[in-house]
């Protein structure tokens, strides 16, 4: 569809599909009202039963035409990354943002990327949650982010106190992006950032940790449990995030029968977290 318009107004089109109700969307923007006369609206027309003749269903569709009032579209998207406070000890904002700290609070600047996290997702921003939270400033905590994106945790809890920081990915651009996260955010001196396997990491680890973050996806949880836990300490918390909420169960249950206990979780849309930490 987004061909066919682009084609019918001369100009690229771009769509979007809500996931939840399965409905897409399709726009063109053009600077002034496009005259859309009957050949055009019939050629369209004509184009869709095509689909349909091919065993693709388009489903019901219509055309709308909508003023919209003028704007820097290139700078508009920025809208959509506000700042994000976590209680009043972090705040999470991008490079154009003017917000200033409170005293006291931890800034970490990050602009949206390749890489995934930018704290505006559910499952990251639960996860930032939890890293305040657990942290204890009377305390030496470590902490380990399994699967770093753009270092954002890793980031996080370095700012908040957490050492040693490790934070690992399998993707190497992964891994670059997050290290010139924390070099612009005069972290990366407090984080060992690694690319790795998480299905390759040693069942025996060296060090232990006093909170683990792995924002995965379930089958990776899953698989990967007992090389998961071997890191958590035995007053650890692990934080899991990443998992769609119709699979958390069996999440759960898998690291309840390894002898944790769920301490804390969230749903949010389609995505649900939890943090566990180990049974009493």
């Amino acid at each position: 569809m987004s061909v066919l318009l682009g084609e019918a107004l001369g100009q690229r089109a771009c769509s979007y599909t809500d996931f939840e109700t399965g409905a897409t969307s399709v726009t063109v923007y053009l600077p002034r009202k496009p005259p859309l006369p009957g050949p055009k609206r019939a050629w369209l027309a004509a184009l869709l039963e095509r689909l349909n003749g091919c065993g693709l269903n388009v489903g019901p569709a219509e055309v709308l035409v909508t003023p919209v009032r003028k704007e820097h579209w290139a700078e508009s998207w920025k809208r959509h990354f506000q700042p994000i406070e976590i209680n009043s000890a972090l705040l999470i904002k991008p490079s154009w943002s003017e917000r200033r700290p409170r005293k006291g609070q931890a800034v970490v600047v990050l602009d949206p990327g390749l890489s995934f996290g930018t704290g505006q997702h559910p499952t990251t921003a639960f996860c930032l949650q939890e890293i305040q939270s657990w942290r204890n400033g009377d305390e030496s905590q470590s902490f380990l982010d399994l699967g770093t994106g753009s270092g954002i945790l890793a980031i996080a809890a370095a700012k908040l106190g957490y050492t040693p920081v490790e934070a690992i990915d399998n993707d190497a651009e992964a891994v670059r992006t997050a290290r010139a996260n924390a070099k612009r955010n005069r972290a990366l001196q407090r984080i060992r950032f690694l690319r790795r396997d998480v299905t390759r990491l040693p069942r025996r680890p060296i060090r232990q940790y006093s909170l683990i973050c792995a924002n995965l996806v379930s089958t990776l949880l899953l698989a990967e449990r007992g090389r998961i836990l071997a890191r958590l300490e035995d007053a650890g918390m692990l934080v899991i995030a990443g998992v769609l909420k119709t699979e958390f169960r069996r999440v759960r249950e898998a690291y309840e029968a390894a002898g944790l206990q769920l301490v804390a979780t969230r749903t949010e849309k389609e995505w649900r977290s939890g943090s566990f930490t180990w049974r009493l």
